[in-house]
């Protein structure tokens, strides 16, 4: 695992000034897990950042050591799920991103469905930041290029220069990067598989027909939600019924 000391201590002052005090429940339910993980107590720590989680705390540094956890303990679905959480918020963290992949190694299925490599070098900054950040750095260009267009326009200068068209450019492949983005993230839902082995039928029942089987850590798309199963994409040709706590949604 990398940098554990670092994310722990830095967690830590989120939690402490997030509650206001050093002494807070969740600084303490956070220590608790800290010392637990340090000691190899791999069930305790997962116990006490699941509490957390469960609180109402958003943080991927804490997804992250979750996932930490996780993977000790030997949980290789439950790991990949708080990675893939944390990724959300950090895609571009090291650390995180060295865990992940270590863990996507101990995977027996092949990846499901990919973007092409080309896809991924053309829209390459979609892929290295964040939603997020997305949406920050389109609303600073919108800011900057409008506020630029306004002083031209008073100044009766030429608008269409270089560097407007340059800044008109960046300001519309990030906007519509966003909106993707926010498109994306409302339709497409994933989700990681949990138990070692997970049947994926032709219906709601156990005594339906096995398409095939998926292990831990297998990312999948949801397709629809039926009482307790999910429709879920593993690959063009292979779709099928899973059951909801055999599937993690990220």
């Amino acid at each position: 695992m990398k940098r554990w000391n670092r994310t722990a201590a830095g967690l830590l002052l989120f939690l402490s000034i997030a509650t206001g005090s050093m002494a807070s429940e969740n600084a303490r339910t956070f220590m608790d897990g800290t010392a637990a993980y340090r000691q190899g107590d791999w069930p305790a720590a997962i116990s006490a950042f699941e509490q957390l989680t469960q609180g109402g705390i958003d943080n991927a540094r804490l997804y992250y050591n979750l996932g930490n956890a996780y993977l000790k303990n030997g949980d290789l679905g439950r790991a990949i799920l708080w990675y893939e959480r944390a990724r959300k918020h950090l895609p571009d963290d090291p650390d995180l991103r060295f865990n992940h992949d270590y863990a996507l190694t101990l995977t027996k299925d092949e990846r499901g469905e990919q973007s092409s490599p080309l896809w991924r070098i053309l829209f390459f900054w979609k892929y290295q930041l964040s939603p997020e950040n997305v949406r920050w750095i389109a609303l600073m260009l919108n800011t900057v290029l409008w506020s630029a267009l306004t002083v031209l326009t008073i100044r009766k200068k030429r608008l269409l220069r270089p560097s407007t068209i340059l800044a008109t450019a960046a300001t519309l492949i990030f906007s519509a990067t966003a909106l993707f983005n926010y498109i994306d993230a409302a339709r497409v839902r994933h989700a990681i598989i949990l138990p070692e082995n997970a049947a994926v039928r032709s219906g709601f029942a156990d005594s339906a027909t096995q398409l095939f089987v998926l292990h831990a850590g297998t990312k999948v798309r949801v397709e629809r939600e039926s009482g307790d199963y999910l429709l879920i994409r593993y690959t063009a040709d292979k779709i099928g019924w899973v059951k909801k706590r055999d599937a993690g949604m990220i």
